[in-house]
């Protein structure tokens, strides 16, 4: 078979894909991309069996088709040092020689058979559910969401985001079991309750891809795979089999204390204090009383220690709670707004930490930190 394409266009479609190839597979053909030409529709495949990723490019001038394997890595590592260009794949079937010619030049490989290639798995459709989501909106949930995830081997249910579906509202949910993020959406909504966990891999697969998307996306998912519709690209994983926590039971539903602070102030406040904390521990303490909030650590180890006062909107009694504050970092980071609000119970509760300032009024942010002790 013979085809002609763009150099950029096929090295953009090639990267995007190879985030997949696991650089340790256990079946040597995962090292390659499985190309497919069909008349004129190049598909390209990359997978590490869990999680596959294909893309699909229009060729207009083509000669035959089939299926062949092509090493991933030389076949990029070439490409990327192309400026644009017109390129012509030259491939002889019967031997699997694969020459790649350019406006000056060949570069020959050896391809490998594409019927060795792992099938797709299918869809189920007795027990399939399929949703509707703008692509935009499903980038925002995982990038909300997924910094919370765990790396569990004991519970792997942990370590990927719950996708949570209902006639009301979506959410994306997860939790390491020290901090958990619920981003929930009220302009999704589906017929009935469906749900899955989205592995924390494939859904950094989508993130990348996403960035470029426009159009809705489509999700099918069964008890074990989700299949990811987009305009260019389809992904299909396999979801992390169990239940999900039930995260709603210790979401505090109401707490004491309240604070309401300058996010940008209090992240910065947080990033310098940080510095001056216990290595071991991380611990940072707030200390906060009479609209003055005190950000506070040390290392008794290396006798440093550092301290900063902000503004807050604090009317309660005086508190001092303690936090990881490589945590709270993430959490304050990931909180789209100006200003932001801490709930807290006592020193020993969780905390609650939401936006002030909606970006967008469908949306509904909710991020839960567990305290730390603080040694007297």
């Amino acid at each position: 078979m013979k085809f002609v394409v763009s150099s950029t266009e096929l090295v953009s479609h090639l990267q995007a894909i190879s985030r997949v190839i696991n650089p340790k597979n256990t079946l040597p053909i995962l090292d390659n991309f499985l190309f497919d030409l069909q008349e004129h529709e190049l598909t390209i495949t990359a997978s590490d069996l869990d999680s596959t990723l294909i893309t699909n490019l229009f060729i207009d001038n083509t000669d035959g088709g089939g299926k062949i394997a092509i090493e991933a890595k030389r076949l990029t590592d070439i490409l990327k040092e192309f400026p644009e260009q017109p390129l012509t794949f030259d491939i002889n079937m019967e031997t699997l020689a694969v020459d790649i010619l350019s406006e000056n030049g060949k570069f020959s490989v050896v391809g490998q058979e594409g019927d060795d290639f792992p099938t797709l798995s299918e869809l189920n459709e007795e027990n399939a559910h399929t949703v509707i989501i703008p692509a935009a909106s499903l980038l925002r949930g995982i990038n909300k969401s997924v910094f919370a995830t765990a790396d569990d081997e004991l519970r792997p249910v942990m370590n990927g985001v719950f996708f949570q579906t209902t006639p009301e509202h979506t959410s994306f949910v997860a939790s390491d079991s020290h901090k958990l993020v619920r981003y929930r959406r009220h302009d999704i909504k589906s017929n009935d309750e469906a749900s899955f966990i989205l592995p924390k891999k494939p859904a950094l697969l989508l993130k990348n891809i996403l960035m470029k998307e426009h159009e809705d996306v489509k999700i099918q998912f069964d008890s074990k795979n989700a299949f990811f519709e987009l305009t260019n690209y389809k992904l299909v994983c396999r979801l992390i089999e169990g239940q999900f926590p039930a995260y709603e039971t210790v979401i505090p539903t109401s707490s004491a204390n309240k604070m309401i602070v300058d996010r940008l102030d209090f992240y910065n406040s947080l990033k310098r204090v940080s510095v001056f904390s216990n290595q071991a521990s991380n611990l940072i303490k707030l200390k906060i009383e009479n609209n003055q909030l005190l950000v506070s650590a040390q290392d008794i180890d290396f006798s440093i220690s550092a301290y900063e006062r902000l503004n807050c909107e604090y009317e309660t009694e005086e508190l001092e709670i303690g936090f990881k504050s490589s945590f709270l970092l993430q959490i304050v980071d990931n909180l789209p707004a100006t200003d932001i609000s801490i709930e807290m119970g006592d020193a020993s509760r969780a905390a609650i930490l939401t936006p002030i300032d909606k970006e967008d009024s469908e949306e509904d942010i909710l991020m839960l930190l567990m305290p730390m002790m603080i040694n007297s």
